[in-house]
């Protein structure tokens, strides 16, 4: 084919370099040309060799305007999980994901204001939902672009999605507007947004090479610069519950989200956060909008409130609204604690599809959440056997547990059951006696098995009174990584 395409090029044009060439005005010899280099580039990873910025680009391109096979891409993919990317070519893979697609533009009045955070994820995260409307409500334009869950429980739209009315694709000119009135906003990923990563992404999972850090780095990072931010925080968490299982590795993405971030003009800091047990008292969909509620309420967690107050307050810090990361941390629990934070949410959600008599009953002070909320048909609580000290709680098989029972999805595109969760009744350090309800398991018509009851039982460790001491709460921020 390549040959037969050649042929038709005038004699004197055969020697001309190969760049002018890709430039020729034939799409299917442009297509040809680059479909003959792109083995030539997985070659020179696969050998361990440091690609080019134009080599690099090379790839990005070929990705995005579908003149690569689907082979050929997962080949790179697995190339580069296990030869690795220096720094230059993961900042380079970074910048040509980023400019892959749109590039979001905001009023010149909004400058340095603009800001973001992203989590690597967690059992009953529901920072984003108490955090975006914190950080309005102090003054900054969020334009968070979130995902949906895949395995344990959902992501961030998919927890708002179990608000009736909530509608998490906008486009471009309603985030805008969004922004302008209430200055922050929760939506989908465009399909004119990084159009690149959503190629690599879905052929990661295919391959395996999820957990390759630079192309960790390049899937988050190039979608946060696509959002034209001025700041961007990480949380980026480890333990038996998180991707990375200690803190060593977890600092190493972190390190890697951090450089390619401010790599691109945008202030990155990055806090490092443990991730064993649950994050506050709920997970799944629905239970976890409705602890997010109580949370801007004023009467959330302690785990919880901590990861918001931190995360807003650096934050704040890195745009310069406050000195340092105590007055930021107190700005942001202010506008929790005081109902700032409460109404940018009511006003969101109604920009975003909420029938304004639902929000209003969602942000009352005193609601039946499940007047709006869809509820589960059947609720059980697991008892104590033995009396003691709460010890711990295994996050990561009670979220496993979830997913079976319609809570999360194993692969994308599948539906999720918002009603499905479970509640913690006890915290650690708890005392409790034998026999007391410590965990309330919210399911539909798939029900658990004698085996999941007897998992979920097998989670909880209760210690004895006489050599378990009470647990102090345990701080779940254990590092900062701040810019530069």
């Amino acid at each position: 084919m390549i040959w037969t395409l050649m042929i038709s090029i005038p004699t004197q044009m055969l020697d001309l370099d190969r760049e002018l060439i890709t430039h020729w005005e034939d799409p299917l010899l442009f297509k040809a040309v680059n479909m003959e280099s792109i083995p030539d580039l997985i070659r020179k990873k696969r050998d361990g060799e440091t690609l080019s910025d134009e080599e690099i680009k090379t790839f990005i391109k070929a990705v995005s305007d579908d003149s690569i096979q689907d082979c050929q891409i997962g080949a790179m993919l697995m190339a580069i999980w296990i030869r690795g990317m220096v720094n230059t070519e993961t900042t380079t893979l970074t910048q040509e994901m980023m400019t892959s697609g749109e590039v979001m533009s905001w009023p010149k009045e909004w400058a340095g204001m603009v800001v973001d955070k992203h989590s690597t994820g967690g059992v009953g995260d529901k920072v984003s939902l108490v955090l975006a409307p914190a950080l309005a409500a102090c003054g900054c334009k969020v334009p968070m672009i979130s995902g949906r869950g895949l395995a344990f429980t959902g992501g961030t739209l998919d927890k708002l999605e179990s608000i009736p009315g909530y509608s998490v694709n906008q486009s471009g000119a309603q985030i805008r507007e969004i922004l302008e009135s209430v200055g922050c906003c929760i939506v989908g990923q465009t399909k004119k947004l990084v159009p690149a990563d959503r190629v690599l992404y879905a052929l990661r999972d295919a391959t395996s090479t999820v957990d390759s850090l630079p192309l960790i780095t390049g899937s988050i990072i190039s979608k946060k610069g696509a959002e034209s931010l001025n700041a961007l925080v990480l949380d980026v968490k480890f333990g038996r519950a998180a991707l990375y299982k200690n803190q060593k590795s977890a600092k190493e993405l972190a390190q890697s989200l951090v450089n390619a971030g401010n790599s691109l003009g945008m202030r990155t800091a990055a806090v490092l956060s443990l991730m064993h047990t649950v994050i506050g008292r709920c997970v799944g969909n629905s239970l976890e909008v409705i602890e997010s509620l109580e949370t801007l309420k004023g009467r959330g967690p302690d785990d919880l409130m901590e990861l918001v107050t931190t995360l807003g307050g650096v934050l704040l810090v890195m745009i310069g609204l406050v000195s340092d990361q105590s007055e930021g941390q107190k700005k942001i629990s202010d506008a929790v604690i005081g109902g700032a934070a409460l109404s940018k949410f009511q006003a969101m959600m109604e920009k975003q599809g909420v029938a304004k008599e639902k929000a209003l009953s969602l942000c009352s002070t005193q609601t039946d959440y499940f007047s709006v909320l869809k509820k589960a048909k059947h609720q059980v609580e697991l008892k104590t056997s033995t009396k003691g000290v709460i010890a711990d709680v295994d996050g990561l098989v009670l979220a496993k547990i979830l997913q079976k029972l319609g809570a999360g999805r194993s692969k994308a595109g599948e539906p999720i059951n918002h009603s499905v969760g479970a509640e913690l009744l006890v915290s650690l350090g708890q005392k409790v006696e034998k026999g007391v309800s410590w965990l309330r398991l919210h399911y539909d018509d798939l029900a658990p098995t004698s085996d999941q009851m007897n998992q979920l039982q097998n989670i909880l460790t209760v210690g004895k009174h006489e050599d378990a001491k009470i647990k102090e709460k345990e701080t779940l921020v254990k590092e900062i990584l701040l810019p530069h």
